[in-house]
């Protein structure tokens, strides 16, 4: 039988004290902006499972398909005991890796984190059923700043997977990278997916769909603050942008206020102004290059062991060793 724990290192309270000190600084900053995690309530993550689905958005397909060509090799390169999945969510990717560290032998725990609770309860109760004599040990917690929370002994290789680093900034990258680093041991591992710059042309679509979902998931952000801040945002009263930006080489999705508005946030007692035509931003997703990649790793005290990427060169997996 599985072996099953749940460390909580973030409860309900510090997620709203973490909202409210994220929508203050964002709200009255200038340029406006809101870090993008705080899509994900119910019905963000509803809607961010249709965006995987479109035509459009390649790359959860992609990463999907390139991890089930190379995750036995992966899995004979890693040799790890213990896989650890940063922001799992409902782990299903990772079904993937955790089938192919089960047939080369040596899997024996499995560390999902992830910031929602409830989430994590689901998941791991599917996986002891999926997955039996494998032992399980859920960490609810902020994989930006919690990790020192993550059960230690074994030989770990940390998954960081779905090219979520894109939606850090680079100071905040390289933190997040460090941060990791030092929970490791030398000779752990980190397994990074990356999205790889493509043509606008393809990229652009992926962040702004024929059919708008993407533009209601970009909204949804301002729902949440209506039910959880007391605010009262017209989220219809916003224009989804998706913009390229080739300097940086990332996508940054914002929200265009298409008239004057003053929006009250009544949980911070905070009144904000838009101009019509201001944006703010929502989200960055940050495309990258192999050489880049090694970079920002080696910087940070990993070394890039193993690279794999598909055929049209549109997303990575990048095995580090810590160093």
């Amino acid at each position: 039988m599985s072996s099953v724990l749940l460390d909580v290192h973030l409860t309900e309270s510090d997620a709203e004290a973490a909202l409210h000190a994220d929508a203050r600084a964002g709200l009255t900053a200038q340029p406006k902006q809101l870090p993008p995690k705080w899509f994900y309530d119910g019905r963000g993550s509803e809607l961010f499972e249709k965006i995987t689905e479109l035509p459009e958005y390649y790359p959860t397909r992609t990463e999907r398909a390139l991890l089930r060509a190379s995750v036995d090799d992966i899995a004979a390169a890693s040799g790890a005991d213990t896989v650890v999945e940063l922001g799992s969510g409902s782990s299903a990717k990772t079904r993937l890796v955790l089938d192919a560290f089960t047939r080369a032998g040596t899997l024996r725990r499995y560390v999902p984190q992830d910031v929602s609770e409830p989430a994590l309860r689901l998941a791991l109760n599917a996986l002891a059923d999926e997955y039996p004599g494998l032992d399980l040990h859920g960490v609810v917690g902020d994989f930006t700043h919690d990790l020192g929370g993550l059960p230690r002994g074994g030989r770990r290789m940390i998954a960081f997977l779905g090219g979520t680093i894109g939606n850090l900034l680079p100071d905040e990258r390289a933190a997040f990278l460090t941060h990791v680093r030092s929970v490791l041991e030398p000779g752990e591992q980190l397994l990074l997916g990356t999205g790889l710059v493509v043509d606008p042309s393809i990229v652009v679509p992926a962040y702004d769909d024929a059919a708008g979902v993407t533009a209601e998931f970009n909204r949804n952000v301002l729902h949440v603050l209506n039910r959880q801040l007391g605010a009262d945002f017209t989220p219809e009263s916003f224009a989804h942008v998706a913009a390229w930006d080739a300097e940086h080489e990332w996508i940054e999705m914002r929200l265009r206020a298409e008239r004057d508005m003053t929006v009250t946030l009544a949980a911070l007692d905070l009144v904000v102004r838009f101009a019509a035509g201001e944006e703010m931003r929502t989200e960055i997703s940050a495309k990258f290059r192999r050489d880049g990649v090694r970079a920002m790793l080696g910087e940070a005290g990993f070394e890039l062991s193993r690279w794999w990427a598909d055929a049209d060169d549109r997303f990575g997996l990048s095995l580090a060793i810590a160093r």
